[in-house]
């Protein structure tokens, strides 16, 4: 197995961020070999947990579209790089890399607007964020609609930017025909 099918696993893309979050948070502290290990420093802390747990759940999915691009590049114009003489190296560098980043772009920013929304899970573990910024808001001015409409509002204009900066990306790069 190597190391993409352990990113890749169904274990981290079959169950939900918020679960996986929790086993960080709370179920690898159980753990003593845990707490001695050099990564207490960092599971003692809710903010790594949820860096852990966001990481762990995104790489799983970055690893299958890049895998996805990676398998998308035509077998013929790897055929023509070996015929011009490009060992497996160079063809990897020079062919592959960038017809595949070409065509995972559009799917790696679907994925990094997911983990932007999926931060919001981390105020589940005592970590403040945007959400638990406006949970004690309403806890103070009983005004649900008002803090979370305009909570929403934020993270619309923050989902804008990044999938117009994405499109724009795809447009320098050349893989989209609009202009």
């Amino acid at each position: 197995m190597d190391i993409v099918e352990t990113f890749s696993s169904p274990t981290l893309r079959g169950t939900p961020i918020l679960v996986q979050i929790f086993i960080v948070y709370y179920g690898l502290p159980q753990f003593e070999w845990i707490r001695e290990s050099i990564f207490w420093p960092i599971l003692r802390d809710p903010f790594g947990c949820a860096i852990l747990a966001l990481s762990l759940n995104t790489g799983a999915y970055l690893s299958e579209i890049f895998r996805g691009g990676v398998l998308a590049v035509e077998r013929g114009l790897l055929e023509a790089g070996a015929a011009l003489g490009m060992s497996a190296t160079h063809r990897f560098i020079y062919i592959t890399t960038p017809l595949a980043i070409r065509i995972a772009l559009p799917a790696y920013g679907n994925e990094v607007i997911s983990l932007m929304k999926s931060t919001a899970l981390a105020s589940t573990i005592t970590l403040v964020d945007m959400t638990g910024i406006g949970r004690t808001i309403v806890a103070e001015t009983f005004a649900p609609y008002q803090v979370f409409l305009s909570l929403a509002i934020v993270y619309v204009a923050i989902t804008w930017i990044i999938q117009r900066s994405v499109k724009r990306l795809e447009v320098y790069l050349g893989r989209s025909t609009a202009r």
